[in-house]
């Protein structure tokens, strides 16, 4: 091919034949590409696909241990229900450390009320609407407004329950500033 071409021909080469070669070695290599890209993408979408499969079974199966660690904990009878508790539910040989029931502190053994003979109150008849629910976090604030009898079921209820330092902490601090 001559180096020196006119204007007219390198026009000709730039919009006719580049893209009539361009055209054609498509047709003969189009279907290649689209193989080579399909068997990379498929390859990579099944070992996706598999990785999560794995992981939302290992996830249920967590969940399921989970659950069936929860349920244990709250089927448990309280560590103080002693003669009361039904036989028939064995006591394990060796329970876990983290399922042990805590007991009541002492400050919160303290003398009873008179409204309720020292028992602990039913979670429906505290002063805070759906307080199993709520977190240390979110009860605090709210004992402030509480009146002292409210004050000692909470503190009764909390240490016969969860036993949450926190709360008896701030029931005591309220107890002794009224």
């Amino acid at each position: 091919m001559p180096e020196n071409k006119s204007p007219l021909e390198q026009a000709l080469d730039l919009f006719v034949y580049a893209p009539l070669g361009l055209a054609l070695t498509a047709r003969e290599e189009l279907p290649k590409l689209v193989e080579k890209g399909r068997t990379q993408v498929s390859g990579q979408v099944g070992m996706a696909r598999m990785i999560g499969q794995f992981a939302v079974t290992q996830g249920q199966r967590e969940a399921e241990k989970q659950v069936r660690k929860a349920t244990e904990r709250f089927n448990r009878p309280p560590a103080d229900a002693g003669a009361s508790a039904s036989p028939a539910r064995p006591e394990p040989s060796k329970p876990e450390p983290d399922m042990t029931p805590l007991a009541p502190s002492p400050a919160a053994q303290a003398a009873p009320s008179a409204t309720n003979g020292g028992g602990v109150p039913p979670v429906d008849q505290l002063a805070i609407p759906g307080y199993d629910s709520l977190s240390a976090g979110q009860v605090v604030p709210r004992l402030a407004g509480l009146s002292g009898d409210e004050l000692e079921a909470v503190a009764r209820y909390e240490a016969a329950t969860r036993h949450r330092k926190t709360i008896l902490s701030r029931v005591s601090q309220l107890q002794n500033a009224g």
